[in-house]
């Protein structure tokens, strides 16, 4: 008997409706031909159109709702008409908090076969994992505005970081890095200018290192580590960072991967006691929205991102190398990676590559 997971799919907005749905068609073949298990899936209309219809992204029973599911599998969430600031914290933000997922998980590796933007670096050095803290320190929410409009108008955002998250994401980065066989951690914050919160992030990630001997350690300055990104990604293992550091490094790391069409992320609550969620790390490209030349690759990693957190471990490595698969022969890839193949046509390749491995 297959065993059975509960999933909610929220497409959101732009593209991701169209990667969304294939996605989905994906997990359903391998499903199909492993038999392994089967993803219960209901479906949220969550998006700016319900925004706009109603003045909210989410029902006000939503924790209730989700709370329901073992894992999240979503799209993107933006749309031009509307502040980024309200998309995000209307719909994304939110879930990330009130279900404490801390862990927000993003593999920076360039795929077999695709053409990674840095000369001289291929797969073999471009394969570490980014381990963000995700519902503190500088996207805390906490801050304020006062004398709107005026000369003396004045923002403040504070940036709180606690001993239980920071401890708590630190140690998540090491036992990650034990369990993937990686060797090394790198921290990253800006403790030379930031002499509060980043002094005490790097004080936290000497007392938890000091309970893994076996892994190797050092500290970086963000900047630094930036350029590192660039020139010596093959010195990265598992990079672990602050909200904001994290935030914008990674998408430095679906640079160097190709396209930010490519990288997953998944939004982890190591407790389990929430659903977890996963999405690829693009936007919602509102431009190309429908025009079926969106990359479905960033979401159907995240979907096998998704089976290995469900505890399929089989089948989320067979749907990984059915994925390097189609890299690898570079004959069916959408245009952000130089080829021509349609956002369906990619997801087809997979399937096909799926039924082939499976035998």
């Amino acid at each position: 008997m297959p065993r059975h997971h509960a999933v909610a799919v929220i497409p959101g907005d732009g593209i991701g409706v169209d990667v969304i749905r294939e996605g989905r068609r994906v997990l359903a073949h391998l499903s199909d031909v492993t038999g392994s298990f089967r993803l219960d899936e209901e479906e949220f209309d969550w998006s700016t159109a319900r925004y706009f219809a109603h003045g909210s992204y989410m029902p006000d029973d939503w924790t209730t709702v989700l709370g329901r599911f073992q894992a999240i599998y979503f799209g993107a969430v933006g749309w031009p008409t509307v502040p980024d600031h309200v998309s995000l914290w209307g719909l994304l933000l939110p879930i990330r908090k009130a279900f404490d997922q801390y862990a927000n998980v993003r593999p920076v590796r360039l795929l077999p076969g695709l053409k990674g933007r840095i000369v001289g670096k291929g797969p073999e050095q471009i394969d570490f994992v980014c381990v963000r803290e995700n519902t503190e320190g500088e996207y805390s929410g906490v801050g304020g505005r006062v004398h709107r409009g005026t000369p003396h108008e004045v923002a403040i955002q504070d940036i709180v970081f606690t001993r239980t998250g920071t401890e708590r994401i630190i140690r998540y980065a090491f036992e990650l890095a034990i369990t993937q066989g990686r060797r090394s951690v790198q921290s990253v914050t800006k403790s030379n200018a930031m002499q509060y919160s980043a002094v005490f992030w790097d004080e936290v990630f000497d007392d938890v290192a000091g309970s893994y001997p076996a892994i190797e350690t050092q500290r970086y300055l963000v900047d630094a580590m930036a350029a590192r990104f660039v020139t010596h990604p093959e010195s990265l293992d598992v990079v672990v960072a602050s909200n904001l550091f994290a935030d914008i490094l990674t998408d430095l790391g679906g640079a160097i991967q190709g396209s930010m069409g490519m990288p997953p992320s998944a939004n982890i609550d190591p407790t389990r006691r929430h659903p977890s969620l996963f999405e690829p790390v693009h936007g919602s490209a509102p431009d190309i929205a429908g025009k079926g030349i969106a990359n479905p690759l960033g979401t159907i990693w995240a979907g096998q991102m998704m089976l290995e957190f469900l505890g399929e471990a089989e089948d989320a490595a067979l749907l990984m190398r059915a994925i390097e698969t189609v890299t690898r022969a570079g004959t069916t890839l959408t245009p952000d990676l130089g080829g021509t193949a349609t956002t369906t046509e990619v997801a087809d390749a997979v399937i096909s590559a799926i039924s082939s491995l499976a035998g």
